[in-house]
């Protein structure tokens, strides 16, 4: 709106008053005053009838001028009381550009005034701001005209004089106070209501008392949104409510926000007939950092009447965005576009103008709402029936889009500190489960620990205590202490059985704990060869007869193994293992008179089962099924999930009686998928259990495939007849050298023990044994020094070699370990492994 100029007849009273409160204006900081006594000080222009002033400031400015109708007032501005009634021709304006129109000619005569040495500064400050007029603050400008109307209220009639702004005096010289709108409101009407009644002659404020009654809408409704945005922080809530009441300033028919998301671009080259999307103004899609796009739609609406169509959530397509109908950059900058008639902007653009045809809009006005320097959306007001949208209203609309940037950058961030919130919250619970469960596991280590404790003291104490009692019997009796000096040699040999056997009972333990965690830690390796399956399952029962006839428990093997499938490739110690633990858990567990069966079968897999097999061998994909099923007290439902736990027992009153670790069923899980099988458990209180384990067949390496086993043909024969000829041991303890020398004695061996490992490399190359005995500790030359010696020897180089070492190593690894021995045998030694690694060896020399 283009500011109002005024003219009118007023007295010279009336005139200076005016004159007075522009006065009081320039008094704002950074404001220019300009009269017209500087320029008739400069020109002697003491006569003259014109008279003026004028402020220019960066938010206020105003030129006031004065014309006199009669003589008797022009003598130096000395007015007499008659004077003072003198009529004055004046004109009061705000116009920008006529307040620069009339001092631009002032300041260059200012500037051409000689000598003038205390007005250069200021001719140069006046031209600088009259470049620099600026419209006028709204605040100002208010206050401004609150004190022309009690001027002219008064002048109009002195006994009823307007008090309009109580702490602001014309004759005073305070600057303007802002004061509230709701008490400005009132003022001015009860103002304008006493001038109408007072005198015609100020009908002049009636276009002033408009223009600040729209201000004051304006002011009341900016405050109204700021408040809002300090009450609330829920965006739709703001939202909604600001585009209901600034449809109804501006009065409009529709008003609407039209909101931009960022979402991440498709690969494909169909966008436009996939997904409404902003477009550049040359009609391509506008992504962002290459890949994201802005995908816009209407958020928030507010309509004049039901006539009026929603276009709520309406997305406008991408074909139609052509030829700058939405330029994103342009707008982010602030740009706003105001339109009078669409049917005239947008005739060179039929689809858009289709579409505003449909939601029957003739004129809009739209402005940007930027967020921290990125587009968010569009504000936009429709009239469905042509419009010029004035200055005024263009102003507020984009500040109330500034206003509602600023709510939503505070409700991004408050959105951004409640999800930081979630999300520490959330990392405190994870962490807090964390440190729970970290707790629970300690806390079950440490109960493990102490279960485990328990059980290792009753386990280790009985066979001890029974070891120390009958040793300490025999040695009693051999000093003649006990009895008659003679022991009957039957008597001896129960105490050497019950020594033996509580000795393998401890080796068993201490195995079965060193086995477990070598396979936890995966440092456990299979000795992957081929054997038979059912020499295998016959020897395993056999071993457990004696032990299963002394409880009363019947055991039996169900053979339903093919002869083309009975040879097999897995560790089989590993498969003994697995057999003895199942076994004999089932015999413990199984009452007097009960049974335990062992049925061992192999299933094949015919999409692997090649088209020429090896005759009697399992083919590729097959698997070993050993089932182990008893008549014993069963598994109760709720306890099966604790079986193959370490240092577990049922809880029932068979633990006690029976006794154990509970690390059998653990040991024999981790071998079973050691081997990349599995185990399967169906129980029945007082019915019985059946364990069924599959191993799937493995790989036989190639190193192995060529060595010979005690399973060949010539170990049916007696070992006397199938091994032939000496060996050399090489060995400094005496009771390991005593144990392996009446094994290989008793097997029909001849063997010669040798302590001195330097002097033994020289005995054997002389001796020449079929095969010799080295331990790998000994003092001086160690294992390592005398087989590499006597590889290096022609006469000993291709001698058979079986190396002793403390820990078991892979087969792999054993010649590089050993520096190339044939074989190893870990201690403590085991005679049916002794006899079999020196089979082994001998069977390979009556190949060879």
């Amino acid at each position: 709106m283009k500011p109002k100029t005024l003219n009118r007849t007023l007295p010279l009273a009336t005139f200076e008053a005016v004159y007075q409160l522009l006065q009081q204006m320039a008094e704002i900081p950074g404001a220019i005053w300009l009269t017209d006594d500087a320029i008739a000080d400069s020109q002697n222009r003491e006569n003259s009838s014109e008279r003026f002033a004028a402020v220019i400031s960066d938010h206020f400015s105003a030129l006031l001028r004065g014309n006199l109708l009669d003589e008797f007032a022009t003598n130096g501005h000395k007015h007499s009381e008659k004077n003072l009634h003198s009529q004055l021709n004046v004109q009061l304006t705000f116009d920008p550009g006529a307040i620069a129109h009339f001092l631009s000619p002032l300041a260059d005569k200012l500037a051409e005034i000689t000598p003038a040495p205390s007005w250069q500064k200021d001719v140069r400050a006046l031209k600088q701001g009259i470049k620099n007029i600026q419209p006028n603050s709204a605040l100002i400008q208010s206050e401004f005209t609150l004190n022309l109307l009690d001027i002219l209220a008064a002048n109009a009639s002195p006994n009823n004089r307007l008090h309009l702004h109580s702490q602001t005096e014309i004759e005073g010289k305070s600057a303007p106070k802002v004061i509230d709108p709701e008490t400005l409101q009132s003022q001015i009407a009860e103002a304008v209501n006493q001038l109408q009644i007072a005198s015609p002659c100020i009908s002049f404020c009636q276009p002033v008392e408009d223009a600040l009654q729209q201000q004051l809408e304006q002011e009341r409704l900016l405050n109204q949104v700021t408040t809002q945005i300090r009450q609330s922080l829920e965006l739709p809530v703001i939202l909604s409510k600001a585009v209901e009441r600034v449809r109804e300033f501006l009065e409009v028919d529709r008003l609407l926000i039209y909101q931009f998301e960022k979402v991440p671009a498709p690969h494909n080259g169909e966008l436009a007939k996939e997904i409404p999307a902003a477009v550049s103004g040359s009609g391509e899609i506008q992504k962002i950092s290459g890949s994201y796009l802005y995908l816009g739609r209407v958020t928030y609406e507010a309509l004049a009447n039901d006539s009026i169509s929603s276009v709520l959530n309406f997305s406008e397509g991408a074909q139609c965005f052509t030829n700058g109908v939405i330029d994103r950059e342009k707008y982010r900058k602030g740009l706003a576009l105001c339109v009078a008639d669409v049917e005239t902007t947008y005739s060179s653009q039929p689809c858009f103008l289709e579409l505003m045809r449909r939601a029957k809009v003739r004129a809009k006005l739209l402005v940007p709402i930027v967020v921290q320097d990125d587009l968010w959306g569009l504000l936009i007001a429709h009239q469905c029936t042509f419009r010029e949208w004035e200055e005024s209203k263009k102003t507020f609309l984009r500040q109330i889009a500034e206003h509602l940037a600023i709510a939503i950058y505070q409700a991004e961030l408050y959105a951004q500190v409640q999800q930081q919130k979630r999300t520490s919250e959330q990392r405190v619970i994870e962490r807090t489960r964390e440190l729970r469960d970290a707790l629970v596991a300690a806390q079950s280590a440490s109960l493990a620990k102490s279960e485990f404790l328990a059980a290792m003291s009753h386990e280790l104490r009985t066979p001890l205590t029974c070891v120390i009692g009958i040793s300490d019997t025999l040695l009693r009796w051999s000093y003649g202490k006990v009895g008659s000096k003679e022991v009957p040699v039957q008597k001896q040999r129960q105490y050497l059985q019950t020594i033996r056997d509580s000795g393998d009972h401890l080796l068993e333990l201490i195995n079965d704990i060193l086995d477990l965690s070598q396979v936890e830690a995966g440092k456990a390796v299979l000795k992957i060869s081929e054997f038979s399956l059912s020499k295998l399952a016959s020897q395993s029962l056999h071993a457990l007869k004696e032990k299963a006839a002394t409880k009363g428990v019947e055991l039996l093997q169900e053979q339903r193994i093919k002869r083309e499938c009975d040879r097999f490739i897995a560790d089989p110690r590993r498969l003994r293992q697995i057999l003895f633990n199942l076994l004999g858990n089932a015999i413990k567990f199984t009452p007097e008179g009960g049974r335990v069966i062992l049925r061992v079968w192999v299933t094949e897999d015919k999409n692997r089962t090649p088209a020429v097999r090896q005759p009697g061998t399992a083919p590729a994909g097959s698997t070993a099924v050993f089932q182990i099923k008893d008549t014993g007290i069963g598994i109760p439902e709720n306890q099966r999930s604790l079986l193959f736990q370490k240092f577990q027992q049922l809880d029932s009153p068979y633990c006690r009686e029976y006794g154990g670790t509970g690390l059998g069923l653990a040991l024999t899980k981790q071998l079973v998928e050691l081997h990349g099988g599995a185990i399967e458990v169906n129980s029945k209180v007082d019915v019985g259990s059946t364990f069924t384990v599959f191993i799937p067949i493995q790989t036989l390496a190639k190193d192995e495939s060529t060595k010979f086993t005690y399973e060949n043909s010539n170990s049916s024969l007696p070992l006397h007849y199938s091994s032939r000829g000496s060996l050399v041991l090489v060995e400094e303890d005496e009771e390991t050298a005593m144990l392996i020398c009446d094994i290989l004695t008793a097997a029909g061996l001849q063997v010669v023990w040798m302590i001195e490992g330097s002097a033994a490399v020289e005995q054997i190359e002389l001796l020449q044994p079929n095969a010799v005995i080295v331990d790998m500790r000994l003092p001086g030359m160690n294992g390592c020094e005398i087989i590499y010696q006597l590889r290096q020897k022609p006469a000993t180089e291709n001698i058979k070699i079986l190396a002793l070492s403390v820990n078991e190593i892979p087969p792999d690894q054993i010649s590089f370990v050993t520096a190339g021995a044939n074989d190893c045998l870990a201690k403590p030694i085991h005679p049916e492994q002794l006899l079999d690694k020196i089979i082994s060896l001998m069977a390979g020399i009556g190949n060879g």
